[in-house]
């Protein structure tokens, strides 16, 4: 039986065959760029595979965000860069230097405590390695820490989605204090925000905002002047960003939240298509009155499949 090194350096030499003179004319042919939209891809199919509890899925998901990780390393090390043992070398420092509370003699009992520490780190290790890259003056400071004083909002990628950006930013605010007393606050400030954005649709040209409605996508849709269309946007984008804060009030991941939303609706709106389908219809077919009242048996099925499982627990 393979130890678990041997299976990990198999994938690695797979991974080198792929690449190497001869082998795969796809792999040969990608590059750091090329990989990005699979990296997110993968990282987002491990992510349903865990919100379905699909563990045979997942170990399958992992490798595949596994390979990832192998694709970029093969390919910095054709170049010179790095390698799969600096990225294992980098990580084994990074878990045991960011765990002082298990591997040194630093006290940490709530999870709380370990992120405060794990934080601090964080920005200690930039700072360090800011000072490595671009040198450091007579007073200690790098030219990139003189500019910036070392933001709190440093290392929060502008790449992620944006749910999760505005999380981990809201929460890095907040770390320093700068966060609502209570959940009420938010919903006041929620509020406030809504009462913004319908005072700025007063201007919105008449009749009003109204779906588009069926057709081809954006038929008819009212013409907004493109400054009205700015602030709209923005005013919607302040609605996200405190609701994104309910969700971190509330401990909930925004991102798993909408996700699982959107699977319900999806759920229940392919309910209703087959529904319409066993009468030969489509949903294109069928009237806003008919299309509310089967969400509603949709909805209804739901609860209904739910509550013998709620019975047994």
């Amino acid at each position: 039986m393979p130890t678990t090194g041997e299976r990990f350096e198999r994938a690695v030499s797979i991974m080198e065959r792929l690449r190497a003179p001869g082998g795969c004319p796809w792999d040969r042919e990608q590059t750091f760029d090329s990989i990005k939209p699979y990296t997110l891809e993968e990282t987002y199919e491990v992510l349903e595979a865990i919100d379905k509890r699909d563990w045979p899925e997942l170990a399958g998901e992992l490798g595949d965000l596994l390979l990832q990780v192998l694709f970029y390393a093969e390919m910095a090390k054709e170049q010179a860069s790095f390698s799969i043992d600096d990225v294992l070398d980098r990580l084994s420092t990074k878990l045991i230097h960011r765990h002082p509370h298990v591997f040194g003699d630093v006290k940490a009992d709530t999870s709380a405590e370990v992120k405060r520490n794990w934080e601090a780190l964080k920005v200690d290790e930039k700072k360090k390695r800011k000072a490595e890259v671009d040198g450091i003056d007579a007073e200690g400071n790098t030219p990139a820490a003189k500019s910036e004083k070392q933001s709190i909002l440093a290392g929060v990628s502008s790449a992620m989605p944006s749910l999760l950006e505005a999380s981990k930013l809201s929460s890095r605010a907040a770390s320093l204090g700068f966060d609502w007393p209570d959940v009420e606050g938010l919903f006041d400030k929620l509020h406030e925000e809504t009462a913004e954005l319908r005072e700025h649709l007063k201007e919105f040209p008449a009749p009003g905002p109204r779906p588009q409605g069926r057709g081809i996508a954006g038929s008819g849709r009212t013409a907004v002047p493109e400054e009205l269309q700015s602030r709209l946007e923005e005013e919607v984008g302040d609605l996200f960003f405190v609701l994104v804060n309910v969700a971190r009030y509330l401990s909930v991941d925004p991102e798993s939240a909408l996700r699982k939303t959107n699977r319900k609706f999806r759920r229940r709106f392919q309910w209703m298509e087959d529904r319409l389908r066993e009468t030969g219809r489509s949903a294109d077919q069928a009237s806003m009155e008919e299309l509310e009242s089967l969400w509603q048996q949709a909805k209804g099925e739901e609860r209904a499949e739910a509550r013998p499982a709620e019975e047994k627990a």
